[in-house]
């Protein structure tokens, strides 16, 4: 059988597993569901599983992707149920379907985020970030792949942000870059800490609402 692909969400304390253990997670869904995944060859074979860009822990989600190749024939429509059976609490799959499209046409994530504040938001918070974020040049500092600090312009990987005042909080959307390189959207949080400490808010969430192509369309 061709390849697989798996959309699913990860909501609520499910934010917290990790990638590896979300991993052994779905091996196991897979197992009790009675499916069997393809292994690779050679003297350590493992299965023939890959989340495609692998969400930040703590970071929810409602359009994870995973791919994967199984031994038997399955029947697609009915595989999110026999999956979710097993499904530790907010890690729900919503669709499985032939992977035709390949993971180099995924280009960008569209996220949204909250900036917190405790104690409401700071008079022109929306006006300084909308400044900050329209400068040419926008530095932070981020692990590389050696998990040494560097300096990284973020504002090329930055396609589109949006501000809007809320009780309490900023509510932001963005699109960022996904790959090659990409940007985790908790960045710019840590670039208005930077650049705008009085603005810096208390706490920030982020949830990840679509993968897209070149072209803005959702990447499937």
């Amino acid at each position: 059988m061709s390849k697989l692909r798996l959309l699913f969400e990860k909501q609520g304390t499910a934010c917290y597993i990790s990638h590896l253990d979300l991993m052994r997670t779905f091996q196991r869904l897979f197992l009790r569901a009675g499916i069997f995944l393809k292994h690779s060859n050679g003297f350590h074979p493992h299965p023939i599983i890959s989340i495609v860009l692998p969400l930040p822990v703590g970071q929810s989600s409602c359009c994870e992707l995973l791919d994967f190749e199984i031994e038997q024939a399955v029947d697609l429509a009915a595989l999110p149920a026999l999956l979710n059976a097993g499904c530790p609490e907010g890690l729900r799959v919503l669709r499985a379907y032939e992977a035709v499209r390949p993971v180099k046409d995924l280009a960008f994530v569209q996220a949204e985020m909250d900036l917190i504040y405790d104690r409401g938001v700071p008079e022109g918070a929306c006006a300084a970030l909308r400044d900050l974020f329209s400068r040419q040049e926008l530095m932070i500092q981020k692990k590389n792949k050696r998990k040494e600090l560097v300096d990284v312009n973020v504002r090329p990987l930055l396609r589109q942000i949006t501000f809007a005042r809320q009780e309490g909080r900023v509510h932001v959307q963005a699109v960022v870059s996904a790959q090659n390189p990409g940007l985790n959207p908790a960045l710019l949080a840590s670039a208005v800490e930077a650049n705008l400490p009085d603005y810096a808010p208390d706490f920030v969430t982020v949830r990840r609402t679509d993968v897209l192509d070149e072209s803005g369309t959702s990447f499937r």
